[in-house]
């Protein structure tokens, strides 16, 4: 896991519409990188709807909030469709930001292990640089702990 006072690793991934975002688009703005595991599962939605209702409160504190898993930009499309996000959603079929966000890793489930996205939160501040990182996120939680931490 990346690590408070690191830069945070360049990228450039489409997201729900097809829009290219760069960590330069972000200069002078502080925004929240959130990663989980998939869109429409049982988790990873309660976490998308508890920022999508936070996400007025970020911004009136100037905090840009981003999504991202693996998923495609047209599956980011209908998740973000079918449950009315007000946030951006990022793809990375390749897993490179994945990986370089330290947040692809090898997963066990029932024994069987698999290569999978270790739900996590980043707090980037308007230079680039981490100020908050958590890996052990509770997905229900982790809007209103950011928010607190803004």
């Amino acid at each position: 896991m990346l690590k408070i006072g690191d830069k945070a690793p360049d990228f450039e991934l489409q997201d729900q519409d097809g829009n290219v975002h760069k960590l330069s688009d972000y200069k002078g703005k502080k925004f929240i990188l959130y990663f989980y595991p998939k869109d429409n599962t049982s988790g990873c939605t309660k976490e998308a709807c508890a920022y999508s209702l936070n996400y007025p409160h970020f911004k009136e504190k100037g905090v840009e909030v981003i999504g991202v898993s693996k998923d495609s930009v047209k599956s980011h499309k209908n998740f973000q469709t079918k449950f009315d996000l007000q946030f951006n959603l990022l793809s990375d079929e390749s897993c490179k930001m994945l990986e370089a966000y330290d947040v692809y890793k090898e997963k066990s489930m029932y024994g069987r292990k698999y290569m999978g996205i270790v739900r996590t939160t980043y707090l980037i501040d308007e230079e680039g640089v981490i100020i908050k990182a958590n890996d052990k996120v509770k997905a229900a939680e982790d809007a209103d702990l950011m928010l607190k931490e803004i």
